[in-house]
């Protein structure tokens, strides 16, 4: 166990480790030197160096890169916020287990390893319209179990979920953390028609005049409005940063479970982590702002599962083949302008 208290949680983000300064600066020096104009890749440029900050090597690789999916249940689905049951969440766990979904492929493609964890799925949050919808130690139990999927030789990692009703949760989280009108926090989620979506921006209203807006802390946060898979990958993030890991978060829920660890104010408790693609959700752009990200790619995803950091890794792979592998000016003989 890694997360033992609220209090534990606390003291952990109020001392996380930094990226590495002096790498950083060595990385960005020989962006500088090789055969091309400086700042011509743009953000393939920026990875590059910060890989290289969080790796703590000049020359950053992804030889063991994890991409980890947690699955949740949820209660507040009993108030018809999603066009589809809770039953789904177990059947596409099965598929993600038999090959058959997208990140299968995506993962196949960007060479990362999935590792699909379902928590608890024969116990659905509490509605959390109705009050708290964990208690803090269901928080820290899933907190754990993210961070124990984190295999010894990662060096990267991306983060995703599957869950029915969690956009939902995710939209109420950042309502509590960033304040705001719900309107402008929901989506279609699943594919909500427009009264659906007004139906769902009025039950995060309820659960914020129910509960209270908060900012005290992770785990409170993520007990009051978030769900079991949420606090998993919360969980995996902050076990990431403590080991100096590089994150790319997925869509508008892995960002919003990411974000309930800058309760306080401490967005830095994210600098390990890129947001991997702007997600079709109406949230993601104001929690991105939020956060002062700016996410790699715009696709129209909204899928989950992780597929959009999934994509976002190939970008990332590339971003490290022409630092790592491109020749410096001396290198190739050709002269500096």
């Amino acid at each position: 166990m890694i997360f033992s208290s609220t209090a534990h949680v606390i003291d952990i983000i109020d001392n996380l480790p930094a990226a590495n300064g002096e790498v950083k600066n060595q990385a960005y020096a020989r962006q500088n030197q090789l055969t091309k104009p400086p700042g011509s890749l743009g953000k393939l440029e920026t990875i590059a160096v910060w890989m290289a900050g969080w790796q703590g090597v000049e020359k950053p690789v992804i030889n063991n890169g994890q991409c980890l999916v947690f699955a949740g249940n949820h209660g507040v689905v009993a108030q018809n916020i999603s066009s589809f049951p809770a039953e789904v969440t177990g059947q596409m766990v099965a598929n993600f287990a038999a090959g058959g979904a997208a990140i299968n492929q995506l993962c196949d493609e960007a060479n990362l390893k999935l590792t699909v964890t379902d928590i608890e799925l024969d116990r659905p949050t509490h509605d959390l319209s109705q009050g708290p919808a964990m208690t803090e130690d269901d928080v820290l139990e899933a907190m754990n179990i993210g961070a124990a999927q984190i295999a010894e030789d990662c060096d990267f990692i991306v983060v995703g979920e599957m869950g029915i009703g969690n956009t939902t949760a995710a939209a109420a989280l950042c309502m509590a953390r960033f304040g705001g009108d719900a309107p402008r926090w929901v989506g279609p989620g699943t594919g909500l028609d427009d009264d659906g979506v007004a139906h769902k921006a009025k039950i995060i209203e309820q659960a914020i005049d129910t509960q209270g807006k908060t900012d005290a802390n992770p785990v409170a946060l993520l007990a009051g409005f978030g769900g079991r898979e949420l606090a998993a990958i919360a969980g995996a993030v902050l076990a990431a940063r403590m080991r100096s890991i590089p994150v790319i978060l997925d869509g508008f829920i892995s960002t919003a479970a990411a974000a309930a660890l800058t309760a306080d104010g401490k967005l830095d408790a994210l600098d390990h982590t890129v947001i991997s693609h702007m997600s079709a959700e109406p949230g993601h752009l104001r929690l991105a702002v939020a956060l002062r990200k700016q996410p790699l790619i715009d696709l129209g995803m909204r899928l989950g599962e992780a597929s959009g950091g999934a994509v976002a890794t190939l970008i990332i792979r590339a971003a490290l083949a022409t630092h790592n592998g491109m020749a410096t000016f001396a290198e190739a003989g050709v002269s500096e302008g």
